[in-house]
């Protein structure tokens, strides 16, 4: 997926934005050791964030607290402690990883927009998180087709100051960056889409919200729990991998967690497969 035709914000738009979009679309087809995830990182120029930026994630972060406090994942409410999101104002990225880092490794890193399948996982396989630094317009408040600093932090990054968590999707980032076979592509694209994006997981004897997704967005949120149109699967890695998926409505199918170490072993030991097939057959997917 190339960068370009992601949000448009002042943020994100500067010299050092444009080459990190060249910089990007030009790693797209380069071997995964020769991708230099640093040239596609931008600086958080935190003092261009309007009153209006500010306004739109404390009405996002309030209004989605308001059900995840009840319905998402306790191993996400506790990284959204460990990292310290304020409710009055966008993140400072600084100050998120100052508090991630230490617990597990990771770093959000602040990028214009979309990336390049390969160079989004070149940077998940280092233990880095590629944050969009826009954010949406209050006119768009409710959907985003693009990810924006909504997504992405208060979407992602709570998760990744957990341990488990924090190697399962280390481990898919390797993985996926060093498999170009189109069958574990589209595989490993399944198996995105129905964990860290839409996964449910069973906690304190209920469904709660674990994908960002779910917990970014409120209809989703409420219709992945309440409907009765939802098919609930457990978690079982080849059927995930096998089912299909559509981006343009609710989601029929989702699949539910027992814990997250349940997700991190059936990744380790689908990885150590594609990692030691023999060089040509698998080398890098696409997210």
């Amino acid at each position: 997926m190339a960068m370009g035709g992601s949000l448009w914000h002042r943020v994100v738009d500067g010299e050092e934005a444009k080459r990190a979009i060249e910089a990007g679309n030009a790693a797209e087809h380069l071997p995964p050791d020769r991708i230099d995830i640093e040239q596609m990182v931008i600086t958080q120029r935190y003092d261009l964030y309007s009153d209006e930026d500010h306004e739109v994630w404390s009405i996002l972060f309030k209004k989605r607290m308001a059900q995840l406090e009840r319905d998402a994942s306790n191993v996400f409410l506790n990284g959204l402690r460990v990292i310290n999101l304020r409710e009055d104002r966008v993140p400072d990225l600084r100050e998120v990883n100052a508090n991630l880092r230490p617990m597990t490794g990771w770093q959000s890193r602040g990028v214009p927009g979309y990336l390049p399948a390969k160079c989004f996982f070149a940077f998940l396989a280092q233990r880095h998180f590629p944050t969009t630094l826009s954010v949406r317009p209050k006119t768009s408040m409710d959907y985003l087709p693009e990810p924006d600093i909504i997504h992405d932090v208060f979407g992602h990054v709570p998760l990744h100051a957990d341990p488990v968590f924090a190697d399962f999707l280390q481990t898919y980032g390797k993985a996926a960056l060093h498999t170009n076979d189109p069958y574990h592509t589209e595989r490993l694209a399944r198996l995105f889409w129905f964990t860290v994006e839409f996964g449910l997981i069973r906690e304190d004897g209920r469904l709660k919200l674990y994908g960002s997704g779910l917990i970014s967005s409120e209809g989703e949120g409420h219709h992945s729990l309440q409907s009765p149109d939802v098919d609930r699967r457990p978690f079982e890695m080849e059927r995930v991998c096998n089912t299909t998926f559509e981006i343009d409505h609710y989601q029929p199918i989702l699949y539910v967690l027992e814990d997250f170490q349940q997700l991190r072993d059936a990744m380790e030991t689908y990885a150590n497969r594609l990692l030691n097939e023999p060089a040509g057959k698998v080398a890098a997917g696409a997210r």
